[in-house]
């Protein structure tokens, strides 16, 4: 049923994916999605699953019916498979359910600031917006820097770690880059981190639904302090994501949110907050989000992390093999095919802009791309070489046309056919325009 070679089956898992659309020529053709680091569809195990609990549903925690009960105990129960999906040991970390990744981001952000206004935070200059603004109104931020392909200047790091010896600090990188789809090698960073005693918060959105991931235990050089991620890029777009980090972090740290479900007393004058992770998820929690997020995971786990990756860079390879054909396109990444990256590839065609592309890809062909800066405005700037009179004409007329991209992004339910078809249709756009 699943990876063999250069066949599978994973399309059939995935709801939508045989979709036909209406093209400009009035025919119905099947919809292409190149856009899945942006989100995926969701796996049919998913709603299945969504359906059968559905009958159950009920609120949890303080309700004394079955439904509640059965409820309240799939929805704790989810935070030791949570954990056990990522690698990282339940009895040390917290899980703590949020929206997606930018909220828990911004949540660890608000928690440690309480704990310490002095905190150090290294981001880097590739990264998504979401690990980049929290940071800045809240604490002195310095930046680690690429090089001319757009990777992370690891001996950059080690002189930011220097430079801050005597402070506490916190690096925050993204796992996987949703421009270029770099890996960072995020455990000989977290090892680097811990030897000038940092601590590393991953941002695991791109890198999480795409290859095994190992938070560890506190115990290992190389352990993952925290990791955020989201559901929604794992088809399971049901409104949930995820924060884990020491339990320590969320222990003495009064919650940003105050609330139903956060508090043990509440009196006239006085409040005593709950334990972790009840005081940090105020309100009804998202059962069906977790549900739904559970299902993906279990239907990730039979095909196995190491297939997902495996597969899907064989159809990066094989996409990017395709583009490198064609003339007047430019790759905006590195080009060699071993590069260690998850199944991401920017590029323009010369001459026209990347908002045209994905707009001709889509009404022709029915293809779906994303197209612009992907919230990772700073990071595509370099990327583009914009000087930095360009950006500030850009900033006093925010509306213009902006430099960018055409992202291509594959999951594990896209096909060499579908590659074939995009190559085929930007052969026709460079022919025709």
């Amino acid at each position: 049923m699943y990876y063999n070679g250069s066949k599978c089956n994973y399309k059939n898992l995935v709801a939508g994916t045989n979709s036909r659309i209406i093209n400009k020529n009035g025919k119905f053709v099947k919809a292409i999605n190149f856009d899945n680091a942006a989100t995926t569809p969701p796996f049919y195990s998913v709603l299945q699953q969504i359906m059968s609990f559905s009958e159950y549903y009920s609120s949890i925690h303080r309700g004394a019916g079955f439904k509640s009960e059965f409820s309240s105990k799939i929805y704790e129960d989810s935070r030791k498979t949570i954990c056990d999906f990522v690698h990282c040991n339940y009895e040390e970390n917290t899980v703590i359910y949020v929206k997606n990744t930018t909220e828990a981001i911004n949540k660890l952000s608000y928690l440690l600031y309480n704990k310490n206004k002095n905190l150090i935070i290294l981001s880097t200059r590739m990264e998504h917006h979401s690990n980049d603004l929290p940071w800045r109104n809240k604490f002195k931020t310095d930046y680690i820097e690429v090089d001319e392909l757009g990777k992370l200047k690891l001996e950059d790091l080690e002189y930011k770690l220097r430079k801050y010896i005597n402070n506490d600090k916190l690096v925050c990188i993204t796992g996987a880059s949703n421009v270029t789809g770099y890996k960072n090698p995020i455990y000989k960073i977290a090892k680097l981190c811990h030897s000038y005693n940092a601590k590393i918060l991953v941002d695991g959105a791109q890198l999480v639904p795409h290859c095994p991931i190992y938070m560890n235990s506190i115990s290992s050089e190389d352990h993952i302090d925290y990791l955020v991620f989201s559901a929604h890029k794992m088809y399971a777009p049901f409104g949930i994501g995820v924060l884990i980090g020491p339990k320590e972090t969320f222990i003495a740290a009064d919650p940003e949110y105050r609330g139903g479900g956060t508090i043990k007393l509440v009196t006239d004058d006085s409040v005593v907050w709950a334990d972790p992770p009840d005081k940090n998820e105020a309100g009804s929690p998202n059962v069906m989000g977790v549900v739904a997020l559970l299902a993906a995971i279990r239907t990730l786990n039979n095909i196995g992390m190491e297939n997902v990756d495996r597969y899907e860079m064989s159809i990066y390879r094989y996409a990017l093999k395709r583009l490198k054909s064609i003339p007047n396109i430019t790759i905006g990444c590195d080009t060699n095919a071993n590069c260690s990256k998850v199944a991401i590839i920017p590029f323009n065609i010369d001459g026209i802009f990347h908002e045209t592309t994905a707009k001709l890809l889509s009404s022709i062909s029915q293809i779906s791309v994303r197209s612009g800066c992907f919230c990772a405005q700073p990071y595509v700037q370099r990327l583009l070489k914009i000087s930095n009179s360009k950006i500030n004409y850009y900033k006093n007329h925010p509306d213009c046309k902006r430099p960018g991209f055409v992202r291509l992004s594959f999951a594990l339910y896209n096909t060499y056919s579908e590659i074939d078809i995009l190559a085929d249709t930007l052969k026709y756009i460079i022919k025709t325009r």
